[in-house]
């Protein structure tokens, strides 16, 4: 995890990770994070001495709205890809059923409405002018876990690996509360599925999207990508084997 001094709490480097043959995926050339409209004039230099040149933000219009986007700054390209994923219904949550049944029924959701948007977001970390790029959402988990998640299984990183990568978003929860009880004392808790990030979770996701498409390039070619802008993404993002 990288510190900002503005209220970010989410943001690593989604490279540096093994592929099961051999290679790797490299480092500072893709990052994920929770949202960057807090970032603080403080954070410039050390985020400019990351040469981020593209950030993908995955929020939709009315959070845009309401909360703003990545300072002028932070890139020279910034594209807003909205994930057209239902609305989260706390009803649909059964504590019987947990936390990682819970969130792999909503995001193979968004693997069902967004899968253009999905497909839209990849296709713009494929571009060989798209320089080290960060991919964020609001908390930097969920739909930002989804489209990294099968950027790194494109790029042949092991499922428990992914996974592994995804539950890291606990420590960027954990930090953002720590600041909320010291800055906004009195706020209720989370609510379980927003408060984890269980590798279960990532894990059936990525089983079950295979099983239903044969394999995530699959799943990917059949939302709009093409194999070109595959071995595009595979070219710029992984090392040699």
């Amino acid at each position: 995890m990288l510190d900002f001094a503005g209220t970010v709490f989410n943001f690593r480097d989604a490279g540096g990770v093994a592929t099961t043959d051999g290679a790797a995926v490299r480092s500072g050339l893709l990052y994920r994070s929770d949202a960057l409209c807090d970032l603080a004039e403080s954070d410039r230099a050390a985020y400019a001495a990351l040469g981020i040149r593209t950030v993908i933000d995955l929020r939709k219009q009315v959070e845009l709205d309401r909360y703003g986007r990545a300072p002028q700054w932070s890139c020279e390209r910034w594209h807003n890809v909205p994930l057209n994923n239902p609305m989260w219904r706390h009803e649909d949550y059964s504590p019987a059923d947990g936390v990682a049944a819970f969130l792999t029924e909503r995001y193979h959701e968004a693997a069902v409405h967004a899968a253009a948007d999905i497909a839209t977001a990849v296709r713009i970390l494929a571009d060989p002018d798209c320089g080290p790029a960060v991919v964020h959402c609001w908390g930097g988990r969920d739909r930002t876990g989804v489209v990294v998640a099968l950027v790194l299984a494109l790029c042949g990183v092991a499922d428990a690996d992914i996974a592994a990568d995804y539950h890291r978003t606990e420590q960027g929860t954990a930090r953002f509360l720590a600041w909320r009880d010291r800055h906004r004392p009195g706020k209720l808790p989370l609510e379980p599925y927003l408060a984890s990030t269980p590798a279960e979770a990532m894990l059936v996701f990525l089983a079950d999207l295979r099983r239903l498409h044969g394999s995530i390039e699959a799943y990917l070619l059949s939302s709009g990508l093409t194999s070109a802008e595959i071995t595009a993404l595979r070219t710029r993002l992984r090392t040699a084997a």
